[in-house]
């Protein structure tokens, strides 16, 4: 039981440094932002997340207990790299993309955070 289980945390090790290296790389490689912004978020959150259950396995295998600090540690950090993706790329799109530039969403309503008009002839606020 105890070979499975370090071959199991070792494999959870390697998987996640292996995830964060590409998120690492795909930061710094990737030319644009919105594709810069995909990298750190969905590989390195992995990385992160692999991690922090091979430490919750190594503490409940070989030291019989049970640490929530992890479990609650990977919780926030799967609930928020989303929503920080989400708040980086429209304040991309509203810095830096016209909503004339963008494709056609193909629904009635266009693309979220975008008022006709809106976006054409407002000033950025440099204070």
């Amino acid at each position: 039981m105890e070979l499975f289980a370090e071959i199991l945390i070792s494999l959870m090790l390697v998987v996640a440094g292996i995830f964060g290296l590409l998120g690492s790389f795909g930061l710094m490689k990737l030319d644009d932002t919105m594709r810069r912004l995909h990298a750190p978020t969905k590989a390195t959150t992995l990385g992160v997340g692999g991690v922090l259950i091979a430490s919750m396995l190594y503490f409940a295998v070989f030291l019989g207990e049970l640490s929530f600090h992890e479990l609650l540690i990977t919780a926030f950090v799967f609930i928020t790299a989303p929503i920080t993706a989400n708040f980086v790329s429209k304040a991309h799109m509203h810095r830096d993309v016209k909503e004339r530039d963008l494709p056609p969403t193909g629904g009635p309503h266009g693309w979220a955070g975008y008022d006709e008009g809106e976006a054409e002839e407002r000033p950025i606020d440099t204070r």
